[in-house]
C-alpha cells in the first residue's frame, strides 16, 4: 500500500509540474551521516511528532537568469520560485491529508527577513538537509546542496506526513568537483574552501550582503551558484565553459553586455 501511495504522490507532483521530488524517513535524521549534524530540536520528529516521512520537492532557478545576478530579473525569479514551492507543497500536504494521512507543509525559508536572519542565522528546519536525506543531492564547498540535474540552482520545500512511505536511497557519489570557483567568486569571502560540514559559510558576511542587495531590490546574491560547473542544465543552455564568467574575456562579450544591460535597470 505504501508503495502505491508513493507512486500516487509522484503522479501528483508531475501533475503540479514539480520537477524534483524525494522521500526520506523521519528516522533518517536520527542516524547522523556526518558531524556536526542537525540538532535534535530541528529534526522532523521534534517539530511534528507524528511525522513518519518527509517529502522534499524542488524547483530550479533558471541558469541564464541566474547569470545576470545580482539583478531585478533574478530577484523576481527567486520570488516566483518561492511562491511555486509554497503553493505546491501546500497542495501536496492537502492531497495526502485528504487521503487520510495527516500532513503539513514547511515553507521554503522559515524566517521573516534578512535582518531577522542576521540576528539569529538559523531557520527552524533545514530543507538542504532534508533534500540530502531524501537522496536529491549532496553538499558542495559552497555549503549548498548540489543536484545532478541543476547543480546548486534549486530551491526546496518539504512536507511532513504521517504516511509511512518507502525512503529513497541517499546519493552516494559526490557531485562537487572542488574547483573552488564559488570560493574565488564570493564578493564577501564568505566561503572557506573546505568540504562540508567543516567549511561552514560565514553567515554574517553572506546575510549582510543579502541585506544590502535587498535594499536595492536585487537580492539574493546568486554568484556562488551561477559559477558552479555541476548540473545537466549547463549542457541544456550551452554554458559549459567556465571562462564565460570572466567578464574581461572578449570571447563572451555578447553575454557580458547582456548581463550588464539587465543589471542597469529596474533597481536602485
Amino acid at each position: 500500500m505504501t508503495s502505491i501511495l508513493k507512486r500516487q504522490v509522484r503522479r501528483r507532483c508531475a501533475a503540479l509540474g514539480i520537477p524534483l521530488v524525494g522521500f526520506a524517513s523521519a528516522e533518517r535524521w536520527d542516524e547522523p551521516p556526518f558531524e556536526p549534524w542537525v540538532p535534535e530540536e530541528f529534526r522532523p520528529g521534534s517539530i511534528v511528532p507524528e511525522t513518519k516521512t518527509v517529502i522534499v520537492i524542488g524547483f530550479p532557478v533558471t541558469l541564464p537568469i541566474v547569470e545576470t545576478a545580482p539583478s531585478i530579473w533574478y530577484h523576481e525569479l527567486y520570488r516566483t520560485v518561492n511562491a511555486l514551492l509554497d503553493a505546491s507543497a501546500y497542495q501536496l500536504a492537502l492531497f495526502l491529508s485528504e487521503k487520510g494521512y495527516p500532513s503539513v507543509w514547511i515553507p521554503r525559508d522559515g524566517y521573516g527577513s534578512i535582518g531577522v536572519l542576521r540576528e539569529n542565522p538559523v531557520a527552524f528546519f533545514s530543507h538542504r538537509h532534508a533534500a540530502y536525506c531524501a537522496g536529491l543531492g549532496n553538499f558542495g564547498v559552497n555549503n549548498v546542496l548540489l543536484t545532478p540535474a541543476y547543480g546548486p540552482r534549486v530551491r526546496f520545500a518539504s512536507v511532513f506526513t504521517a504516511a509511512d512511505i518507502p525512503a529513497d536511497p541517499l546519493l552516494d557519489r559526490p557531485l562537487c568537483t572542488r574547483c573552488m570557483r564559488c570560493v574565488r567568486s564570493c564578493p564577501v569571502h564568505a566561503l572557506r574552501g573546505e568540504d562540508y560540514p567543516a567549511g561552514l559559510t560565514d553567515k554574517n558576511a553572506c546575510s549582510a550582503r543579502s541585506e544590502a542587495l535587498a535594499e536595492r531590490f536585487i537580492s539574493p546574491c546568486g554568484i556562488c551558484i551561477k559559477v558552479c560547473p555541476v548540473g545537466e542544465d549547463r549542457k541544456r543552455y550551452e554554458r559549459e565553459d567556465p571562462k564565460m564568467y570572466n567578464e574581461e574575456d572578449p570571447k563572451f562579450d555578447q553575454y557580458h553586455r547582456a548581463w550588464q544591460h539587465v543589471r542597469s535597470f529596474g533597481s536602485r
